[in-house]
């Protein structure tokens, strides 16, 4: 492509994004195309000769944009959200045009270097002990492995990257953490019968004394307790596991404390919202995602470490192609991870703190919020709703209920579920809450307004009517 197409069309593609980010309300929320249908309008083997990029960009809009699910939509309301921004697209896009690959400080100095400055700003912002360390991953569960990984190396001193390890290594959690701690357990080689699941209190959150009865059950057994695994807003209903009293266990017992917050993290910015990483200095590890809640498109995941020579001894090698002359004077990320290869994801952080600034970012955090507590407190004015769940975010938990038996309840709130997302304004998801099929909203789209939340409001009531009535 020669320069002058080049440009032209990044032109071109810059004025459609920003239509986009305008219009995007006017799509439905959730693709409504059926399965294989994006499949069977493209070619089943490559093009042979090259493709006018006129062409290339009306296959764009008239076949893959029909199958997109938008998650910027401002009546996006399912799983958590994952942000963008103007000013994170832009970052993003002088990233892929400098296509640095900053696996080493000699790589790229300033991708280092500026990963290393943001990365304590974020600290800063959260309140976390000076000892914290960062590093952005690209997931909360690539992080959470790296924690997983770590505790295992410390656990049977470093020697289990040597030669593997024979001994039973016990890992706990909530019964109400993530999925991606079971497969880091599957991953790391712990085996997903040694993830203890520890049961939690009304609130959903852990149980601290029942993960004391589990570790001591383990040791009794010969078995050897080695991480914990803590949520700060779970995904199901955005939980808070007591991290000053986890922390105390993990402490008495020589556990790896790793703290899930990928979602909440970001609230602990606001100085109310502090609470939820109360004894977060007992804690080895922590992960919270900006491109969740914090302006950042997707990937760009923060992971802090306590000892940063735990993590970098469990991941470093040294082949002599990757030596260079200041090693000893700089960080070289590759270490602190998984990957070796590691894109310039620092450079739209950046660009986001930058643009808003703290306070720019906790307006919108709080605004999500009070958008939330507000659906909450009109929700419960039908009597017919009930929450489920606290709402300390801007995650809310609800069923309808009108006193017919558990099964029968579970049916009609799948049924509602579909209802509301069949009208492509909105788009809810569900959890189950002990046994109960649970319906989720969460406010975090960064153009959500009072109005959506209204709407979405509106449509709940509507289709509970609609379905009562057909009962």
């Amino acid at each position: 492509m020669k320069r002058e197409d080049f440009q032209k069309y990044g032109y071109q593609l810059i004025d459609w994004i920003g239509d986009y980010l305008e219009e995007v309300e006017k799509y439905p929320v959730k693709s409504t195309v059926r399965p294989g249908e994006v499949k069977g309008q493209l070619p089943s083997s490559p093009p042979a000769q090259s493709e006018e990029m006129d062409r290339i960009l009306m296959d764009f809009n008239s076949i893959i944009m029909p199958g997109m699910t938008h998650w910027q939509h401002p009546g996006w309301f399912a799983y958590f959200p994952s942000n963008n921004s103007p000013a994170s697209i832009l970052g993003e896009l002088l990233s892929a045009g400098l296509g640095t690959q900053g696996m080493v400080w000699e790589t790229s100095p300033s991708a280092t270097e500026l990963e290393e400055v943001v990365m304590d700003w974020l600290r800063q912002m959260l309140g976390l002990p000076e000892e914290f360390a960062g590093v952005i991953q690209d997931t909360a569960s690539t992080a959470t492995l790296c924690a997983l990984l770590a505790a295992r190396e410390k656990a049977t001193g470093f020697a289990a990257n040597e030669s593997g390890f024979s001994e039973i290594l016990r890992v706990y959690a909530s019964e109400e953490a993530h999925s991606s701690v079971e497969k880091g357990v599957k991953i790391a080689g712990y085996g997903r019968k040694n993830l203890v699941y520890i049961p939690t209190d009304d609130e959903y959150a852990m149980i601290p004394g029942e993960m004391e009865k589990a570790i001591e059950s383990d040791l009794r057994a010969g078995l050897k307790p080695t991480a914990v695994v803590a949520t700060v807003g779970t995904t199901s209903s955005g939980a808070v596991d007591p991290l000053k009293a986890i922390g105390e266990l993990s402490s008495k017992y020589g556990l790896w404390l790793h703290v899930d917050a990928a979602y909440a993290g970001t609230a602990a910015i606001l100085p109310e919202k502090r609470w939820a990483l109360e004894g977060v200095e007992k804690a080895d590890s922590l992960v919270f995602n900006p491109h969740k809640w914090m302006l950042t498109n997707f990937d760009c995941s923060a992971f802090f470490v306590c000892d940063h020579r735990l993590l970098t001894r469990t991941f470093e090698i040294h082949p002599e192609y990757l030596k260079t002359g200041v090693d000893a004077e700089v960080k070289n990320f590759r270490d602190w991870g998984i990957q070796l290869g590691r894109r310039f994801r620092s450079l739209k952080l950046w660009f986001v703190l930058r643009s808003y600034g703290v306070e720019g970012i906790k307006k919108i955090i709080r605004r999500h919020i009070h958008l939330a507590e507000r659906f909450c407190d009109e929700l419960v004015k039908d009597k017919r709703i009930e929450v489920l769940a606290p709402v300390y975010f801007s995650l809310v938990c609800f069923r309808l209920n009108d006193g017919r038996p558990e099964d029968e309840l579970n049916l009609l709130n799948e049924q509602l579920l579909e209802a509301i997302n069949s009208t492509g304004k909105v788009f809810l998801t569900h959890t189950t809450l002990k046994g109960k099929f649970t319906i989720r909203l969460v406010v975090g789209q960064r153009t959500t307004e009072e109005r959506h939340v209204r709407e979405a409001l509106e449509i709940i009531r509507a289709k509970a009517d609609e379905i009562l009535k057909k009962e």
